[in-house]
């Protein structure tokens, strides 16, 4: 049989058929499921509906059958007719008996700006509503408001992850706006931590920013990892400040999702606990003059938003364990190529933090370390 020949009703007739206790099927997916359903449905997937029937209804039953916008339920419920079942489609489906005004089951723990907001995450198996719910207990802290923290801090935040640290020491200059989209030309003036802050909560009620205005630094470090943070986005803008983030982290077992910047060309990669870590692919730091920073040499604007979004996306898939990290590997973006280069990062057993042996023990002096470099 047709699809075509498969009768439909309304949902004024569907709540007729169910009064008169007709069986409600939903045929949707597992995550579909999860977000909200009809109340009272038997959730059957559409790939096992022929297999699985008989244990919702036995074959006199009436059936009503839905799915999101009646699609699917239509051909769902041409497949119950000819194996013997009176079916019928809900036309439409859930969002025409929502826009009825009828009822759904939604999860008590998502209210229902948070399943609008939301909806297209849950609809990823890989994330789904648990996945959501895990999102909004995560805790991220992002090193350096910049160029690269602002990508991240935003995508991070719209994401919802329910707590969003960041450390920056500096204020906003007209010459950041070119790539720190974080920040506005009313911030000028303004510490990052304040602006970030002011951002943040404007962009998502959801998120409890948690600002460090001071600089990372062997004195604050403990402190400011000990709050709990669950994965460490390294925006940094400076060697110092990287070689003492990557050793701090090593020894609090924090993963650090690191990403660089210059001129047309980035780089990112993911240090984990047990290795490699950023000693293991720079052991020793350039020369300062080999180094210079972006405001000495430059970056094409976009260059930050292409690495910071994909940091935002390696910690997503951190916190929600799925995909492949890039643990090991690391990747290379140039910009005027238009291309990504993958080279793998082996972990270095006499490496002086993550070794075998480790020799670094205590934070040293970084600036000394790294030739006087800021």
């Amino acid at each position: 049989m047709e699809a075509s020949d498969t009768l439909e009703i309304d949902v004024k007739g569907a709540r007729a058929l169910l009064e008169a206790d007709a069986v409600l099927v939903d045929v949707r997916r597992q995550d579909e499921w999860d977000f909200s359903r009809i109340a009272g449905a038997h959730h059957v997937p559409q790939e096992e509906l022929l297999a699985r029937i008989g244990d919702v209804a036995p074959p006199e039953s009436k059936l009503v059958v839905y799915c999101a916008h009646g699609n699917r339920s239509l051909f769902a419920a041409a497949a119950l007719k000819q194996a013997g079942y009176e079916a019928v489609s809900l036309a439409g489906g859930l969002a025409a008996w929502m826009q009825a005004g009828q009822p759904v089951e939604a999860p008590e723990d998502l209210d229902e700006a948070q399943r609008k907001r939301y909806s297209r995450h849950v609809l990823i198996p890989e994330v789904g509503l648990a996945g959501q719910r895990r999102l909004l207990e995560a805790s991220v802290l992002v090193v350096g408001a910049g160029g690269l923290g602002s990508p991240a801090l935003l995508y991070l935040a719209a994401a919802g992850i329910g707590r969003l640290g960041f450390v920056d020491d500096d204020e906003v200059d007209a010459s950041n706006l070119q790539r720190q989209v974080l920040h506005s030309t009313d911030a000028v003036g303004e510490p990052k931590v304040k602006s970030a802050e002011q951002r943040i909560r404007g962009l998502n009620p959801d998120v409890e920013p948690v600002g460090y205005q001071e600089r990372l630094t062997a004195e604050s470090v403990d402190r400011i990892l000990g709050d709990g943070w669950e994965v460490v986005v390294d925006g940094a803008d400076n060697f110092p400040t990287r070689y003492l983030l990557n050793d701090a982290a090593v020894w609090h077992g924090v993963p650090v999702v690191h990403g660089s910047i210059f001129r047309f060309e980035g780089q990112l990669t993911v240090f984990a606990p047990g290795g490699p870590c950023y000693r293991c692919l720079f052991p020793t730091p350039p020369p300062p003059e080999l180094a210079p920073s972006c405001a000495e040499g430059g970056v094409l604007g976009v260059l930050p938003g292409v690495i910071g979004s994909l940091q935002g996306a390696e910690t997503l898939k951190l916190v929600l364990e799925i995909g492949d990290p890039l643990i090991g590997r690391l990747l290379l973006f140039d910009a005027l190529a238009g291309s990504f280069t993958e080279v793998a990062v082996p972990r270095d057993p006499a490496c002086p933090i993550c070794g075998d042996e480790p020799t670094i023990t205590e934070y040293v002096d970084y600036v000394e370390f790294c030739g006087g470099a800021r």
